[in-house]
């Protein structure tokens, strides 16, 4: 069988058109997924669900043909696994209970495993059944993300709870993000081995740290996942997205060893074009520019392509495409990127 194009511009081949996907492409944006999340009941429900959760996985494959299908999941399942309480709130969205410095030691990752195990065979089941083509995406959080969210028991803008413990309770915070490193690692290994192609992992709150915590907290323990996960599966595949690191992603490029470097829709294409002398990139279209369509979503996909089409590229959104994204604009974004160069 002729290698999937995803992998081939992970290896570092120039592939035009461009392989593409877009973050969360399997959600609310899809009245097939609405029907799916209402019959599963609570989010966490459909997530831990093989068959519900093969199902919205393969759904944009079916829809639009996407090259590659990224496990239906969700970063929190690893806190989720340490038993802190995670649930949904509609309209204010994750909550956990918030973690004290003094916790931290009681905590069991000897829990995920079991935990875990339905999303493992869901990665298995959707091997088996995606198209031969498609590339299968694994993913988990980062653990400077996974950490924030552990720390102030919900999302916040600047992440300023988890800021401050790690100033105040720095060996607290060094002994989270290092466990959190060795669950992360082992959760993406055992992806890998049940039939995933390549593993993204998202550091989704890696903007808000100055350079000096970036380098503690997003580069070291990426580079520790990085090495673990080659250690056991040797050529893997790992694509990195720290959203919002903007001129901090040379270094993390060059310092962890990610296959691709995923880039948000406000790192500049030249920076981007710079990034891609070491290999591949991925995104990095404005999810509103696909929500708006038209002129705008037209010029946004021709600057991507004429800057980095000649490159190792996988064409994405600069992050999760919006629930309020017209289906025909989607259909409009896959036909410009695949339109044959003249």
């Amino acid at each position: 069988m002729e290698k999937r194009s995803m992998m081939r511009v992970l290896e570092g081949e120039t592939v035009f058109p461009p392989p593409m996907w877009l973050m969360r492409q399997a959600g609310r944006y899809l009245a097939e997924y609405r029907a799916v999340r209402e019959k599963a009941g609570g989010f966490l429900d459909l997530c831990y669900d093989p068959a519900l959760a093969t199902e919205v996985t393969l759904q944009p494959i079916r829809r639009f043909g996407f090259d590659a299908a990224i496990l239906f999941s969700d970063i929190l399942v690893i806190p989720d696994a340490l038993d802190r309480g995670l649930h949904f709130v509609v309209g204010e969205g994750p909550k956990l209970t918030p973690i004290l410095a003094r916790e931290i030691a009681g905590l069991d990752p000897g829990r995920a495993e079991t935990h875990l195990a339905p999303v493992i065979a869901t990665v298995a089941r959707l091997r088996r059944e995606l198209p031969e083509e498609t590339t299968l995406i694994g993913f988990c959080g980062a653990p400077w993300t996974v950490a924030t969210y552990m720390i102030a028991g919900h999302g916040t803008p600047d992440q300023a709870p988890a800021r401050l413990f790690a100033y105040n309770h720095p060996e607290a915070m060094a002994e989270l993000i290092w466990m959190l490193a060795d669950m992360s690692a082992n959760y993406l290994i055992r992806q890998l081995q049940a039939g995933a192609d390549c593993v993204q992992v998202f550091d989704s709150w890696a903007g808000v740290l100055d350079e000096a915590s970036f380098e503690a907290y997003s580069v070291a323990p990426m580079k520790a996942i990085v090495d673990k996960v080659r250690a056991a599966v040797p050529g893997a595949k790992i694509i990195g997205f720290a959203k919002g690191a903007g001129p901090l992603l040379k270094n993390y490029r060059e310092k962890t060893g990610v296959d691709a470097v995923g880039l948000d829709w406000s790192v500049p294409l030249s920076f981007g074009a710079e990034l891609q002398q070491s290999g591949a990139v991925q995104g990095n279209l404005d999810p509103l520019r696909l929500v708006a369509g038209g002129r705008a979503l037209d010029e946004g996909v021709d600057r991507i392509l004429d800057t980095l089409g000649g490159g190792p590229l996988i064409f994405n959104l600069g992050h999760g495409i919006t629930p309020e994204t017209p289906i025909a604009h989607v259909e409009a974004l896959i036909a410009r990127v695949r339109r044959t160069r003249n």
